[in-house]
């Protein structure tokens, strides 16, 4: 197996729970990481310098006159982040030499040349390529990756239990139809793979062959569900992935369990729960959050959340507080704009009100806060990014870091499904074009290129810049860069 996560700064949850199914069932697994073979690791946002603000200058830049060389900047920094590196293939080929029965590839979009090029060293020696990852349940998607030489299937679905059971059904040449979610070279395809309901049965990751030692410090992923119990978000690409397609839950019991389990296994305390809403289950939450340090003394955690309206969402002043006790260092969630009639055109289900009283309460209980936002949204004005504008100002001082990015209209969201189906209702995109290898749509929007538009996009980013080069909170300082 070859785990192609560029953000490998911690292990892989999806190939520690594939690995840990698969010897479970008696299979011998060699994992490829390119960590371990110095390749180096690509980490989310850090302390920022003068140069990240220059760069995202550069990538959100919607001047006309400036398009051409953004778009050829943008072209050559995808080619460069989905190159292939010459370790993995050379890793991959000495590996392939020893003959084994399968070679498995847990992989991103943006890994289609790395993909192509794998396939191409397994087919020169007659052993056949299983893909997955979490896009390949859009059809359209998983289609256009059937052309990779060697690739006898794309699967799109959670085979957290059923993979090996895939894998012999491969080696021995049998109809892999009998599978939910496989699409075949030929064309043909099964039933789509409904989403997989016995988390508790979904055995502890097995992360040992991950290199700990090239980590900046030692963090465990987990997931205590998958879905988002809003799970409305129109432009959200997470909750119609193979994985985010209604919310599911674990037992508090089961999360404890590998609370302990991988505590003693890896000899750490932090972990990181990649959950897209930690707080979709309240009642899970303060479970967590009540049984943290008696699991393991100690503990540091982060997660996400979304703070939407329900009366009781787990995130009140009284919930954060007895969150950071428990060891909660970082909190991150989706603020995406200061304007409540943007937030609404995206059905986020928040609102302005209650994202700054969640801000203001997290970080007065100790916890550093870290949102994700974009600009270009169908709709957005130069009043809404004024809006956002003003928001940050008020509220700069309590957050520690933004993500700030280009909106992105991907496959399978329902914003994308209706740009598609009804463009009339978008004047001001021009769609260049329906990239389904990428599962995104690449677009132009008009009314993001005037004079006002620019300068109030100019502020928001040079508020973003302000709160990025500060130092995160000395309690959080460890988890910078990770999420």
């Amino acid at each position: 197996m070859v785990d192609l996560n560029n953000f490998s700064t911690f292990p892989t949850l999806a190939v520690g729970i594939l690995v840990a199914s698969l010897r479970n069932a008696g299979h011998e697994v060699e994992l490829i990481c390119p960590l371990a073979h110095d390749v180096p690791a690509a980490e989310r946002e850090r302390r920022e310098t003068f140069k990240d603000q220059l760069m995202r200058r550069v990538h959100l830049s919607t001047h006309p006159a400036f398009r051409a060389t953004r778009d050829l900047a943008r072209r050559v920094r995808l080619w460069w982040r989905g190159r292939p590196h010459p370790r993995v293939l050379r890793e991959t080929a000495r590996v392939l030499d020893e003959k084994p029965d399968i070679l498995l590839l847990s992989a991103y979009l943006q890994h289609y040349a790395t993909v192509r090029e794998l396939g191409r060293l397994a087919a020169e020696r007659g052993i056949p390529v299983l893909l997955g990852g979490p896009a390949f349940n859009q059809n359209a998607t998983a289609s256009s990756w059937l052309d990779i030489p060697g690739v006898k299937a794309v699967v799109g679905g959670e085979v957290d239990l059923v993979l090996p059971r895939i894998v012999e059904a491969v080696v021995a040449g049998e109809d892999l139809l009998q599978f939910d979610g496989v699409f075949l070279p030929d064309g043909r395809k099964s039933r789509p793979a409904p989403p997989l309901r016995q988390l508790d049965q979904i055995p502890v990751p097995d992360f040992t062959d991950f290199p700990w030692d090239r980590y900046r410090m030692r963090v465990i992923p987990m997931m205590t569900g998958r879905g988002c119990q809003w799970n409305k978000c129109n432009f959200c690409s997470d909750i119609t992935s193979a994985s985010g397609r209604t919310y599911r839950t674990k037992s508090l019991e089961t999360v404890m369990h590998e609370v302990r389990e991988l505590s003693r296994r890896h000899e750490t305390t932090n972990f990181l729960f990649l959950d897209l809403k930690l707080n979709s289950n309240p009642a899970l939450f303060r479970g967590i959050c009540e049984n943290m340090q008696r699991n393991a003394p100690g503990a540091q955690w982060v997660g996400t959340v979304h703070v939407d309206l329900r009366k009781d969402n787990g995130l009140s002043r009284a919930d954060l507080r007895a969150a950071a006790a428990a060891g909660m260092r970082r909190v991150s969630f989706g603020l995406e704009s200061g304007s409540q009639r943007m937030l609404d055109l995206m059905e986020k289900g928040c609102s302005v009100e209650t994202n700054a009283e969640f801000i203001r309460n997290a970080c007065e209980a100790g916890i550093s806060v870290r949102c994700t936002m974009f600009k270009g949204f169908p709709g957005e004005t130069a009043a809404d990014l004024e809006q956002t504008a003003n928001f940050l100002t008020k509220h700069s001082e309590f957050i520690d870091r933004i993500r700030f990015n280009e909106f992105s209209i991907l496959e399978g969201t329902p914003i994308h499904d209706a740009v598609r189906e009804e463009p009339s209702r978008f004047p001001e995109l021009r769609v260049l074009q329906f990239d389904q290898r990428q599962a995104a749509a690449r677009y132009v929007n008009s009314a993001t290129t005037g004079s006002e538009y620019r300068r109030a996009k100019a502020r928001v980013l040079a508020l973003v810049h302000q709160i990025n080069r500060r130092e995160v909170r000395r309690t959080a300082q460890a988890f910078d860069g990770l999420m």
